[in-house]
């Protein structure tokens, strides 16, 4: 059985027993947390589908750490004009382990 579930503005398949990778939430590490956004729940044929989230059904999980991304450049150029500028970013995130499908 898999879900689809919405969290940080992206959609994210999960199914029970994965480690995932989410846009940072505010919980602490061995924390349970519980997502009731679900898009889509079930598995071949016996498969719902929500308009636009499945009713009653929710994904759980527990918070595994908290980390960053690799450095990714940020460069902003103008040619002819003069115009550099160079940075970096890196992206938090939280990994989740999920516990269980309900739905």
């Amino acid at each position: 059985m898999y879900a689809v579930i919405a969290t940080g503005g992206k959609q994210y398949r999960v199914a029970e027993g994965d480690v995932v990778r989410l846009e940072k939430l505010l919980a602490e590490p061995g924390a349970a947390v519980e997502f009731d956004k679900v898009l889509v729940v079930g598995q071949g044929a016996d498969l719902k589908i929500g308009k636009p989230f499945v009713a009653g059904s929710k994904v759980t999980g527990t918070v595994q750490k908290h980390g960053q991304t690799k450095k990714v450049p940020i460069v902003k150029f103008r040619r002819r004009k003069h115009y550099l500028r160079q940075g970096t970013h890196r992206q938090q995130y939280t990994e989740v382990k999920i516990t269980g499908i309900a739905g």
